[in-house]
């Protein structure tokens, strides 16, 4: 039953409320950000794709805590899903700073991503941990092609995102070594596939 709530709760936190940072936010010192209005609106379209990838984060590890038997996992997911939160409230307010909104699709992706962790947990603990080193592992390439068309002038969204990929860089390794299995081949395509669906139409809407 508790878990049950904490799945609930995180769900309405990370679509209606306000997230916060345990941590603060990455800044480049004594750099100021100046944009022109392209680059000011290129770089809110990709740290709204950025958000909705947090928002995924959060509902993956919810569904994985929610579908363990193992307390020890579940306490792994439900510590990283805190971390992924840091990301939420970092690029939640970079939204804000650039004048752009989140996306207006943010609950279908949300529910997209809790059945995809619910799946994967189903499937057993060692699956659940794979499945978070492959999302990881692609997500952690997104954000590294994220720092190369971000506008160099853009020094607070890059900050950010370098902070954000060393983190999933960090997190693809603590999932393997708890026992993730690599996933077949065909599944990896999926994702990726899946993935650009989302980041695309994210991109816009």
């Amino acid at each position: 039953m508790d878990t049950l709530l904490n799945a609930a709760d995180s769900a309405l936190r990370t679509l209606f409320a306000q997230p916060r940072a345990s941590r603060a936010c990455p800044t480049v010192a004594g750099e100021i950000t100046t944009l022109s209005a392209p680059e000011k609106a290129l770089a809110g379209a990709l740290m709204r794709v950025n958000h909705v990838g947090e928002v995924c984060a959060q509902a993956l590890y919810a569904s994985q805590a929610l579908s363990t038997n193992n307390p020890v996992l579940r306490q792994h997911f439900i510590e990283a899903s805190r971390e992924e939160g840091d990301h939420l409230a970092w690029t939640r307010e970079r939204l804000d700073e650039l004048g752009a909104r989140p996306s207006l699709l943010n609950p279908l992706w949300y529910a997209g991503a809790f059945g995809l962790g619910l799946l994967a947990g189903r499937l057993g603990d060692r699956v659940s941990l794979g499945f978070v080193v492959e999302t990881e592992r692609q997500v952690e390439a997104h954000l590294a092609g994220h720092l190369e068309r971000l506008p160099a002038g853009d020094h607070a969204s890059r900050a950010i995102v370098a902070q954000m990929k060393d983190d999933e860089a960090r997190h693809a390794q603590e999932a393997q070594g708890a026992g993730g299995l690599d996933l077949p081949a065909p599944v990896k395509a999926l994702m990726r596939a899946s993935a650009k669906v989302m980041t695309t139409t994210a991109h816009y809407i």
